[in-house]
This record gives structure tokens, sequence and C-alpha cells, in this order.
């Protein structure tokens, strides 16, 4: 994923009758050799209108943050990352974003779900939850 980008990870169905919960999130520098980088992955339930180093787990809408970073001499230190991610229920697309807060470079992300069979009820609390953060 290249530096100040957004990705959407196309989830909703036509009934919203599956939901879905992260279970992992890993991120991991593209080249990490010779290079200094200090990137900032975060998942959201909505699209972001700017992409930011800012991790503001008060805001509703973040669904998961990572963080990794690496310097020039790889052997001398090697990435160290920080992720942490909620078990919310959710039913709609993600929205990943990235930024590499030092040089601009490009990172990987990997997401697992896990699939949920919603009921009538929990469908329409997280449709409404989406709704109300839109």
């Amino acid at each position: 994923m290249a530096d100040d980008t957004q990705d959407t990870v196309v989830l909703h169905t036509n009934n919203g009758a599956t939901g879905y919960r992260i279970v992992k999130f890993q991120v991991i520098p593209k080249d990490i050799a010779n290079k200094v980088a200090e990137h900032v992955v975060k998942i959201y339930k909505v699209p972001q209108t700017t992409v930011d180093g800012v991790i503001d787990f008060s805001s509703q809408t973040l669904l998961g943050a990572a963080f990794i970073s690496n310097d020039t001499s790889a052997h001398a230190y090697p990435p160290q990352d920080s992720v942490i991610f909620d078990q919310e229920i959710f039913n709609q697309d993600i929205y990943v974003t990235h930024k590499d807060m030092a040089t601009g470079e490009a990172c990987n992300y990997y997401i697992e779900l896990e699939q949920v069979k919603l009921d009538l009820n929990e469908n329409t609390v997280a449709t409404l939850k989406d709704i109300r953060n839109s």
C-alpha cells in the first residue's frame, strides 16, 4: 500500500445478515533493507477524507491501528511493531489507511476476518451503528 492512500475492503451484502470481526491484523514494510520508515496503518468503518498518522481511540469509527518502524540497518534495528484492534462486529465495508511518517515508503497489511451470522436484531444494531457513523 502506497503512502497517503486508502483501500476499501468490500464486505457489504444486500441484506446485512453477515457480520465480520477482526481476528488478526499485521503490517510489514514493503522494503525493509536500507530504509527508514514509520508506518501507521488504520482500519475504519467509514471512508476517511484525510490520511494521517494520528491514532485516536476515542473515534467511534476506528476499528484498529498498527504502527511499525524500521531503521536503515535492518540487522541492527529489526522492525518493531504495535497492533491493536477492536472486537466489534460490523456488516459494511471497511477502509484501510496508510501513512509513513518518515520518508513516504510503502507498507503491506494483512487482515483476517471472522464471519458471523447475524440475526435480525444484530443486523439492525450493526446497520444503525454504521448509519450513525456516516
